[in-house]
């Protein structure tokens, strides 16, 4: 079956930890560069790199890699050198849920979910086909001078992750990169196991769908399933709602906004209520870092269990007032936000 799945949020500019930052300056110190230069007018302090709670803008982070790529660009692949790097312990909570998954197709859908708890700049859309699995790079929104370096550092990034979690080497089935061919291509094809292709419109990588249905060597349903309960917590402090966000978030709420209804509207009615275009609202919530998708499922989400837990409304009837014509499509919804069944949430909370 043919299905593609996307992230939450279109651009690499949301809050992220600190992990990453630190994994460059050590690897910056390795060669010589300052832990002063390398965090030169990013707002991060040295005492900051040691706080593993700690929030950053993207901005600050795009900063550092500019003053890494400064001090060592003239390494030849030197984002290839980076992306190694990047372990599933450098992701934290994010890294355990993925690696106690059931199977590989279950990690890379966690990861497209909760995309905000990493640390890449690029995009990428994966998309699930009968021949092959193929990810596509969105990279067209970095910085034309640290391009090359975070596409390479990305992508080396997800191929160590995805052979972390399958427990032996792994080698991409295919690789194109939407610029001219580099010097150090081998290098490319040596860490990434394919031997890739040049001068493309897109960015891509495939996978072998064989590998999809894989039980992962680590996987634990109980750990994975708090795992998910913690990022999805983890992604609702981070996204605390305000400006237009928050004004859409209040509009999407039962008979709130102009509109008066019990339902969540649709897009074009919010967009009406702030005397706005729906291209305009959407190209706001862009800037803010979500989307009307990314709302309306977290509005949908509280919905859902609040009337799971503290009514004796049906499934049936639950779908229909969050908006859904029935409940096969509301039940697939929540358990990709909760990992279970709204039936099984409701029986474990014991109404």
């Amino acid at each position: 079956m043919h299905t593609v799945e996307t992230p939450e949020v279109r651009s690499w500019n949301f809050a992220r930890g600190i992990a990453s930052v630190v994994v460059m300056a050590e690897f910056a110190a390795e060669y010589g560069v300052p832990t002063t230069r390398l965090l030169a007018g990013s707002g991060i302090t040295e005492a900051t790199l040691d706080d593993p709670g700690v929030q950053i803008p993207a901005e600050a982070e795009l900063t550092v890699v500019r003053n890494l790529v400064a001090a060592l660009g003239d390494r030849p692949a030197l984002g290839v050198e980076v992306g190694q790097r990047y372990r599933l312990s450098t992701f934290g909570i994010f890294g355990f849920a993925c690696v106690t998954s059931p199977t590989l197709r279950e990690a890379i859908s966690l990861a497209i979910r909760y995309y905000r708890l990493g640390f890449a700049f690029c995009t990428p859309v994966v998309e699930y086909r009968r021949e092959d699995v193929v990810a596509w790079i969105q990279h067209e929104l970095i910085p034309a001078d640290v391009q090359r370096f975070l596409v390479e550092r990305d992508i080396v990034a997800m191929h160590r992750v995805m052979a972390d979690l399958l427990g032996h080497d792994f080698a991409f089935a295919r690789i194109e990169f939407g610029y001219s061919e580099p010097s150090y291509a081998r290098r490319l094809e040596s860490v990434l196991g394919a031997r890739p292709s040049f001068g493309h419109a897109h960015t891509m990588f495939t996978v072998s769908p064989e590998l999809l249905s894989h039980p992962l060597p680590q996987a634990n349903q109980q750990t994975w399933s708090v795992c998910i309960a913690q990022c999805r917590d983890l992604v609702q402090r981070r996204s605390a709602r305000t400006g237009i966000a928050a004004e859409v978030r209040e509009r999407l709420l039962p008979g709130s906004g102009a509109t008066g209804i019990t339902t969540p509207p649709p897009i074009d009615t919010v967009a009406r209520d702030l005397n706005m275009s729906v291209r305009t609202l959407r190209r706001r919530l862009t800037d803010a870092g979500t989307s009307y998708r990314v709302l309306l499922d977290e509005v949908r989400r509280t919905l859902a269990q609040e009337m799971l837990t503290g009514t004796p409304l049906t499934i049936d009837d639950i779908a229909i007032r969050l908006g859904y014509a029935e409940a096969t499509p509301f039940i697939h919804a929540f358990k990709r936000w909760t990992a279970t069944t709204p039936a099984a949430y409701r029986r474990d909370r014991k109404y």
